[in-house]
């Protein structure tokens, strides 16, 4: 007998007849590497592996690879229950009940968002004891629809670097592709992880760059939504006005499906190999000079193959006062607040209520202290701007809407679908100089002061196996859009390949 199961990875056909693998466990050896949500999901469905297979393996991917490479993308380890709810999804599907959407999904989660049953630490030592009373929105969600927490991963110390994964919770997390780099920050841990097939999906946030910079850095596929979309409830904040939570994948198309589970629009018809035809396109050049001469060559032909596919590229866009806006400094000094607000929430039990306990007592990372010199200004009962005064809306702030107008008013002049431009202009920077060597982080500049949406996808590897993307930034809401201009790249070029330091496990 058959039932029929729908969702946002489509409808399955489920059958309680479904051919039993041999071994399993070596088909999930084999099956998780690189794998996509339809793919594992087809696989348990049609009965080649069980999810506790399917977990198992990424179990044994993260034992055997995360501390014996030093890459140390994995923070704590929920391995108990992802076994326990793998064994309840095998009996619904042995019972042919019908599964939920996620069913079987393995998930990262960075450190900084609450999992209930371990401590939440934002990459601090100080909140090792940090034990929340229940999960994140985002995670409860992903939970509600058969999502698999697996493991929390490593971060940048209270989520202050987007050059490095540092923190006195953890250690330093390495690049999956090149153990002597970073993988950029704060969301490093997630993107090694997921890089190194740790688990299917992960999720990261994004203040300046820490969702799109770390997966240009791991070939993955990162989306800052458009500001306010997602819940940033039970999540550390760095400046809640910026704040923002994302997907970070190897395909767009699990990225599209991780989107929709955390509580944004279901975008899986955007999909189309074809969604670059007949759209304009821009490139932002004051983005696209001073490169590294591998990203530059790469840039250009990621533009011709946007050409290829039928996109019209427009070479220069004039957005009024470019250069100002690039180098304005936007920030609210608000860390202290939305921190203190975070952990004196009811049913808290961290040591401090406040991050400066921190700094105070000295427990911090050394290559910290500027962000802590910059965020001291601000007050525990009030955000305040760079020069003292009171934040107030910072989405309505003049400045913010003023780059906000002149992007849209250069796109609307041009009828523009999107923005274009290299993630980074530079490979990622050695361990050994993360901070003399950071350079060329493109996240930073327009996305993050405006709101506006942006995603980053593969675009090629430097020497060294150093991935590289391709930013593309659109309007208010068009996620829809950047996701099918997205798609339409990468089933175009096929860039993302696996890191050769992790190789399927045979035994």
């Amino acid at each position: 007998m058959y039932k029929l199961l729908t969702g946002i990875t489509g409808i399955i056909l489920l059958g309680g007849c479904a051919q039993k693998s041999i071994d399993g466990a070596q088909y999930a050896r084999n099956a998780v590497v690189e794998a996509s949500i339809g793919s594992v999901q087809a696989d348990v469905l049609l009965g080649r592996m069980k999810c506790l297979d399917v977990v198992n393996a990424y179990i044994e991917r993260i034992e055997i690879y995360d501390q014996s490479t030093t890459l140390n993308a994995i923070t704590y380890k929920n391995f108990d229950e992802a076994r326990t709810e793998a064994n309840l999804i095998d009996s619904a599907l042995a019972e042919g009940r019908s599964l939920p959407s996620l069913f079987c999904v393995p998930v990262l989660v960075k450190d900084n968002m609450d999992v209930q049953g371990f401590p939440t630490t934002a990459g601090s030592k100080m909140l090792m004891d940090n034990m929340p009373p229940d999960d994140a929105n985002v995670i409860a969600k992903l939970k509600e629809q058969g999502a698999i927490v697996l493991a929390k991963t490593n971060m940048a110390e209270w989520a202050f670097s987007p050059r490095q994964t540092k923190s006195t919770s953890a250690g330093i997390t390495k690049n999956a592709y090149n153990l002597d780099h970073v993988p950029a920050g704060s969301s490093g841990g997630t993107a090694s992880g997921i890089a190194a097939s740790f688990a299917l999906v992960g999720l990261g946030t994004d203040t300046g760059n820490s969702v799109r910079g770390p997966s240009s850095h791991l070939a993955l596929v990162g989306m800052r939504s458009t500001h306010g979309l997602l819940d940033l409830d039970g999540i550390v904040p760095l400046v809640l006005t910026g704040d923002v939570v994302g997907p970070m994948t190897r395909t767009v198309s699990d990225n599209v499906i991780m989107y929709a589970a955390m509580g944004g629009e279901n975008y899986v018809d955007e999909l189309d190999e074809n969604g670059l035809k007949g759209k304009r396109l821009a490139i932002v050049r004051e983005l696209a000079t001073d490169m590294d001469k591998d990203i530059a060559d790469l840039f250009g032909v990621a533009v011709n193959d946007l050409r290829g596919k039928g996109a019209t590229v427009i070479d220069t866009i004039i957005i009024n006062d470019i250069d100002a806006h690039i180098n304005a400094s936007w920030g609210c000094k608000s860390f202290r607040k939305d921190v203190h607000e975070y952990l004196t929430q009811p049913g808290m039990n961290a040591i401090i209520s406040d991050p400066f306990e921190a700094f105070a007592a000295g427990v911090y990372a050394p290559y910290t202290a500027k962000s802590w010199g910059y965020f001291k200004g601000g007050a525990i009962d009030v955000a305040t701007k760079a020069d003292g005064t009171v934040c107030g809306n910072l989405l309505k702030d003049v400045m913010r809407q003023n780059i906000k107008k002149d992007i849209l008013a250069a796109m609307e002049r041009e009828n523009l679908d999107a923005l274009i431009y290299p993630s980074w202009r530079y490979p990622a920077a050695r361990l050994d100089r993360a901070e003399q060597d950071y350079k060329g982080d493109n996240s930073q500049t327009l996305a993050p002061p405006t709101g506006l949406p942006a995603i980053t996808v593969p675009m090629g590897f430097t020497v060294g196996d150093l991935p590289a993307g391709l930013q593309i930034l659109g309007r208010p809401n068009s996620e829809g859009n950047l996701y099918k201009l997205a798609y339409a790249y990468e089933q175009a070029t096929k860039h993302r390949r696996a890191p050769a330091n992790f190789p399927t496990i045979r035994k």
